[in-house]
C-alpha cells in the first residue's frame, strides 16, 4: 500500500516534516527561501493527499483544480484570505490554519511597534548611529506616553484582546470595535464597545486586528483615516489591504497624525517607495509571529491537522 504524500509548499521548521514522517506520511517540501513559483506549486499538489501551504501561496479555483487527491489545506498562519475557502469546500478538501499558538508573539509586536513610535526609538537610534548625539536636551525626541491614553482596538479578537491586555498594563484606557461583545476583556479592564466612527475619532492608539476579507478589504479608507486625531497612532499587525495606504502616506506626510507602525503592506512584499521616505514611521518585515517558539509551534500544529484529516479524524482547527 503507497503511504499518503504530505506536500509543504515553503521552508518551514523541519519539526513537521519530522512529525509527518514519523507518521509514516512520504513529505516533500519545497525548501528554498523565497514563494515557491506557481507552476511548481501545480505540479506538486496533483498526488498529494494532504498540503501544508503559506499565507504567500495564492491556493485558489486554479491550483484546487489540480488537487486530485487532496483532502486537507494546512495553512501555515492565522490568516486564510490566501485560499478561496468556499470552492475548497466544494471539493470536500478541510481548510486548517493555526489560530492561538501565534497570539502572544503578533500581540507583543503590536506593543513593541506602538512603543517604538511612541518614543521614536528608530529615529532615535538612527540619529545615534549618524553621531548626532551631542549630550541630553530638553526637547530632543519628545515622544508620547501611553498612561491616560485611550487604546484603541480594531477587531477584539484573540489576538486583539491580547493587545488590549498589554496595553492597559501601561496605564491606559480600552476601547473597541467588534462585531461581538469582549466579556472578558470589559471585565479585566473595563473596555468599552464603540463605534467604528467613535473609535477612529477618540483612539490615540490605534491596533488593527481584523481579519482580512471582504467586509474588512480598504475598511480604513480615505474618509475614515481623516477621522483620526492629529496625534495618533496607528499600528497594523493584520493585513495590508485592510488600510488605504496611499490615504495613510499623504496623512503621515502631511503630519495629520503622530505616527504608524506597519508589520504588513497593501501589496506585499512589494512596499510603496513613499512610505520608506518618511521619518514618522516604523516598518518591519511581516514578522509577527517570527518568534522559535511561535513557528515552531504553527508548523507542529500545522502537520498535527493533516494528521487527523488523513487518519479520518477532525481537525484541530479547522477554518
Amino acid at each position: 500500500m503507497n503511504k499518503l504524500k504530505v506536500f509543504i509548499t515553503g521552508n518551514i521548521p523541519d519539526c513537521a516534516e519530522e512529525l509527518l514522517k514519523k507518521k509514516k506520511f512520504t513529505v516533500l517540501k519545497y525548501s528554498k527561501d523565497k514563494p515557491i513559483p506557481r507552476r511548481e506549486l501545480i505540479k506538486n499538489v496533483k498526488d498529494a493527499d494532504g498540503v501544508i501551504s503559506l499565507l504567500t501561496d495564492k491556493i485558489d479555483k486554479e491550483i484546487i483544480n489540480q488537487m486530485n487527491n487532496c483532502k486537507v489545506i494546512a495553512n501555515y498562519a492565522v490568516g486564510f484570505n490566501n485560499i478561496d475557502i468556499e470552492y475548497a469546500r466544494g471539493k470536500n478538501i478541510i481548510v486548517t490554519n493555526t489560530p492561538d499558538v501565534l497570539t502572544d508573539a503578533t500581540a507583543d509586536l503590536a506593543i513593541t511597534l506602538t512603543l517604538a513610535c511612541a518614543r521614536k526609538v528608530i529615529e532615535g537610534d538612527k540619529f545615534v548611529h549618524k553621531n548626532k548625539f551631542t549630550g541630553w536636551k530638553p526637547r530632543l525626541m519628545l515622544g508620547v506616553e501611553l498612561k491616560n491614553k485611550t487604546f484603541g482596538i480594531l477587531g477584539a479578537g484573540r489576538i486583539g484582546t491580547a493587545t488590549a491586555l498589554r496595553a492597559y498594563s501601561f496605564g491606559t484606557k480600552i476601547i473597541y470595535y467588534s462585531r461581538t461583545k469582549n466579556e472578558l476583556l470589559e471585565k479585566k479592564t473595563s473596555a468599552k464597545k464603540v463605534s467604528l466612527d467613535y473609535l477612529l475619532k477618540h483612539s490615540d492608539f490605534l491596533s488593527l486586528h481584523v481579519p482580512l476579507n471582504s467586509a474588512t478589504k480598504n475598511m480604513l479608507n480615505k474618509d475614515r483615516l481623516k477621522l483620526l486625531k492629529k496625534e495618533a497612532i496607528l499600528i497594523n499587525t493584520a493585513r495590508g489591504e485592510i488600510v488605504d495606504e496611499k490615504a495613510l502616506i499623504n496623512i503621515l506626510k502631511n503630519k495629520k497624525i503622530f505616527s504608524a507602525g506597519f508589520d504588513v503592506y497593501e501589496n506585499e512584499p512589494n512596499i510603496n517607495p513613499e512610505l520608506l521616505k518618511l521619518s514618522n514611521v516604523v516598518l518591519l518585515p511581516h514578522v509577527g509571529s517570527a518568534t522559535e517558539d511561535t513557528r515552531n509551534n504553527m508548523a507542529l500544529l500545522a502537520a498535527k491537522n493533516v494528521i487527523a484529516v488523513l487518519s479520518n479524524k477532525k481537525p484541530l482547527t479547522p477554518v
